[in-house]
């Protein structure tokens, strides 16, 4: 077979397999977007419970982190494995409206994860910068490199605590109807780099999506970013 032949076969295959490619990566981003959907869900869902997250904590949170049906992963003891979305406050000292979330990565090696084996939402309060800037640079180990407690439920609920106020992190779960503040001390939180990437269409990280005014929020996150901007629209003071 010569050369030109040969050549000419190749660009017959890549051309065959294009469409697959294409396919595929669209099928990475619908998978996002869903994310970014569910969690907007599971948000709304919380917020109608009762004795739900106490205002006054969501006020003062520089972040939210969302993770829709963490599910226990079968091959650790105990071990569960989660994804999902951190959306924060935009500007330098996270005082602005709400901006462009960031995909995040939930594994646990703790049994604290689990609540009856069955798939459990959580969500995370960040509740200071030094919290979040520390979420946005590495993979942060909850109650080692990030002080963590499961947070107080009940709208009128005292949050003034020294637990609370030393806490960078407070923790929440629902499952099976349930909710309730959790602790996930043990557990580590990433930047879910695959998910940013495949939402985005091109390689971003968390630092650059939470602090950069260049990136803009995708439409999927558009339901997410709007409920946050109702129900706490302005930052207050620690």
């Amino acid at each position: 077979m010569n050369v030109k032949k040969r050549s000419t076969m190749l660009m017959i295959a890549i051309l065959a397999l294009a469409p697959l490619s294409f396919a595929k990566e669209a099928d990475k981003a619908k998978a996002q977007r869903d994310r970014l959907r569910n969690a907007d869900t599971v948000m709304k869902e919380i917020l109608k419970v009762p004795d739900n997250i106490p205002q006054e904590l969501l006020d003062k949170a520089r972040c939210v982190v969302v993770m829709p049906s963490v599910l226990k992963a079968a091959f650790v003891v105990g071990g569960s494995y989660g994804r999902g979305t951190m959306v924060c406050r935009t500007g330098h000292d996270f005082s602005g409206p709400w901006g462009a979330p960031a995909m995040y990565a939930l594994e646990g090696g703790s049994v604290g994860l689990q609540i009856g084996g069955e798939a459990t939402d959580f969500v995370l309060l960040v509740m200071n910068d030094r919290g979040a800037d520390s979420l946005l640079r590495s993979k942060v180990k909850l109650g080692a490199d990030a002080s963590v407690a499961a947070g107080p439920v009940g709208r009128t609920a005292a949050a003034d605590t020294d637990a609370y106020m030393r806490s960078e992190i407070l923790s929440y779960s629902r499952a099976r109807g349930v909710f309730a503040g959790i602790s996930l001390e043990g557990s580590t939180l990433r930047p879910d780099n695959d998910g940013n990437r495949n939402l985005y269409g091109h390689a971003v990280t968390a630092a650059q999506i939470i602090k950069g005014s260049e990136v803009q929020a995708p439409a999927a996150a558009s339901d997410l970013i709007a409920e946050l901007q109702k129900i706490s629209p302005k930052l207050k003071a620690s």
